[in-house]
């Protein structure tokens, strides 16, 4: 691998990385100034929470399975509602799809329309079954304290609203940085010319395979599905079930909290599943239909 190509992968790692410190960053901000109202907004409207979950996650941005993870492990949002934005969010897929014109580019309504329902199905789902991990009121980590000196309540503030997101972007933005650098380098290693020509002769196992390919926690996977569809190397199948799967780094900011370790198991092996059966739904119908 030349160096010219490595300097590429780390560009465009830095460049998604900082994408996602910005928009967790400024998300966190707003979030010190409206945690109350929003877990009180939640827990009133704890049945709906999905729908919102599905409709965020359509947001193209890479950072909407990081902040959603992260807003779980904090307990801010259900187990259902993290898993309608992962199966709905498709990182930089859409964004490819429509700067590609050419007769699949009309395909991007169906496949938004498509990840939207099954998102919050299986996410009102699992509310459903899991109706003990509904969603729980954060607790703050600072109080104001009004008998306090003002410089000191000063202090508190700009712990809250600046110093702490600021702290915890970085951290994410640090653990983004290092896997998309790796997962990058890798992918340009393979090839994309060798995973096409693997996916057009083994066409019938093609949602399978995107379902795999969807597991790597980078948006390089979404980007690589889109251009496989656009040149005809994918039925839509494949890329439905492919982009089901592929929820960016938020599986990742999963992994690495031992204390949603379990719950992530479950979570992935329920994002995997939900991919192939719809993906194979949707394949066998194209086929039929050609």
């Amino acid at each position: 691998m030349t160096w010219e190509i490595a300097s590429g992968v780390l560009l465009d790692a830095l460049k998604d990385s900082a994408l996602v410190l910005a928009f967790v960053f400024l998300f966190h901000v707003l979030l010190s100034f409206i945690e109350d109202k929003l877990s009180n907004f939640l827990t009133k409207n704890h049945k709906l929470s999905p729908l919102f979950g599905s409709l965020f996650g359509i947001i193209p941005q890479c950072g909407t399975s990081v902040l959603a993870a992260d807003l779980y492990i904090q307990k801010y949002i259900s187990i259902g509602t993290l898993v309608a934005v992962f199966l709905s969010c498709s990182d930089e897929a859409l964004i490819v799809l429509l700067t590609h014109p050419s007769e699949k580019t009309i395909m991007v309504l169906p496949l938004i329309a498509s990840k939207f329902v099954i998102g919050f199905l299986i996410g009102f789902i699992l509310d459903f079954v899991f109706k003990k991990q509904e969603i729980v009121e954060h607790q703050e980590e600072l109080k104001d304290v009004t008998c306090e000196p003002h410089h000191h309540h000063n202090h508190v503030k700009l712990h809250k609203h600046l110093l702490h997101p600021l702290v915890h972007s970085l951290e994410i933005f640090a653990f983004v940085f290092v896997i998309n650098v790796g997962l990058g380098l890798l992918i340009a290693y393979v090839g994309e010319e060798n995973f096409a020509n693997f996916m057009v002769s083994n066409k019938y196992l093609s949602p399978l395979f995107t379902s795999i390919i969807g597991m790597i926690p980078n948006c390089v996977s979404s980007v690589l599905i889109s251009e496989l569809y656009i040149s005809s190397s994918l039925p839509f199948g494949a890329l439905l079930a492919g982009l089901l799967m592929n929820a960016g780094l938020g599986m990742m900011v999963l992994l690495k909290n031992k204390a949603t370790f379990k719950s992530t198991l479950l979570i992935l092996a329920i994002c995997f599943v939900t991919s192939i059966v719809f993906g194979y739904l949707a394949s066998g119908i194209e086929w039929l239909v050609m």
